[in-house]
């Protein structure tokens, strides 16, 4: 079996779905040592995606996302004689010779349709006939798949559930209180600090969680009170950052920007716990990370995220800031608690693992090709 898998978008970004196709192939090519698997990429991304004896790098010229993609890309593949592709990356090209199967990853493209500019919008768009005319979908958590039926149309038998998983450099490691370790310029010192991961956006409900900390420091104001966030700048960020300055907050809260894998998970094992009040997360990669290194964790009653997290991790209303600010002040205090949710997340994290990823993803792929022949 010859599949192909379209990596172009790791030539561009460095975010959630490129993890997630690095990943996939990474755990595929032992376990379908029988099979050659094509790794899509870009030309402008010059080193292999994975170095493996059964992948092989195929060199493509049409980017993601492009205007023409679904006239150009098919041609492209035309050459390869894949028996299958996937696409991670939501669409596949419609007029092809082989079979396709997609991966939705979340639908907030169409929760938050402000997100999108107007390029954006022409690519995401597609979604409503990819998952029509794929072979198969696959959607990383029953939320996801939820929303595919109820925003796509799509009868729930037609998509199949695989989870995702952490990255295995996401650990736990030995952090000593009061450690100190300098991420993008910034020196922090572990265990002084709670943390939040993700792009800094609206969905993520930032706002919400600075008032929580607000009455947190009114409360106990000779308590040190430091909020750490790392991720990229998002859309309509600015507000975001300004309600840390109207909430007098700008000496507990630190931005800190994207950062690597390795300061990523020093941040992760050296804070007191971890944070998420999204309100929308197709699977929330972060949380599972944060729990594979043993930080714990916080979580929006929402969405994935209980999913995901199971009973590992509080959970609390997404709207309510003084439910927030009580297990904040409570877990900063409790390091009791701090161990019990560690422990808890610890082995919930380990249920998730990129080999049972791919494993049930080579099932699907095997399935397409004898429904296909």
């Amino acid at each position: 079996m010859r599949i192909g898998i379209d990596a172009r978008l790791n030539a561009y970004r460095t975010g959630g779905i490129s993890q997630y196709t690095r990943q996939l192939l990474t755990a595929l090519a032992p376990i379908a040592d029988q099979d050659e698997l094509v790794a899509l990429q870009h030309f402008q991304h010059l080193r292999p995606l994975v170095v493996a004896p059964n992948v092989r790098r195929e060199t493509l010229f049409t980017p993601p996302h492009h205007r023409f993609e679904q006239y150009l890309l098919p041609f492209e593949l035309l050459r390869l004689r894949l028996n299958l592709i996937h696409c991670p990356d939501f669409i596949a090209p419609r007029h092809r010779i082989c079979p396709a199967i997609i991966t939705i990853h979340d639908l907030a493209f169409l929760h938050y349709p402000e997100i999108l500019d107007a390029s954006a919008r022409r690519y995401y768009h597609q979604v409503y006939d990819a998952v029509r005319y794929a072979d198969a979908v696959i959607a990383v958590s029953e939320a996801t798949r939820k929303d595919i039926v109820e925003l796509l149309g799509i009868p729930a038998e037609r998509v199949d559930v695989v989870y995702e998983a952490a990255a295995p450099i996401f650990t736990p490691q030995p952090v000593i209180g009061g450690t100190m370790h300098t991420v993008n310029g910034k020196t922090l010192h572990a265990n002084t600090f709670m943390l939040f991961v993700s792009t800094i956006e609206p969905r993520k409900n930032l706002p919400m969680l600075f008032k929580a900390l607000r009455i947190c420091c009114d409360r106990r104001p000779d308590v040190p009170y430091h909020l750490v966030l790392a991720g990229a700048r998002g859309w309509q960020d600015q507000d975001i950052i300004a309600t840390v300055k109207a909430l007098r907050l700008t000496d507990q809260v630190l931005f800190l920007g994207q950062v690597d894998m390795i300061d990523l998970r020093w941040l992760y094992n050296a804070c007191l716990f971890y944070l998420n009040p999204s309100r929308y997360e197709g699977f929330g990669l972060t949380v599972l990370e944060a729990m594979a290194c043993g930080a714990p964790t916080v979580i929006a009653d929402v969405s994935s995220l209980p999913e995901i997290a199971g009973d590992a991790a509080l959970r609390i209303p997404p709207d309510d800031p003084g439910a927030w600010a009580d297990v904040l002040e409570r877990l900063w205090h409790d390091p009791d608690l701090r161990h019990t949710l560690s422990s808890a997340g610890s082995a919930r994290a380990a249920h998730f693992s990129w080999e049972r990823t791919a494993r049930e993803t080579l099932a699907i792929y095997r399935r397409v090709l004898a429904t296909s022949a």
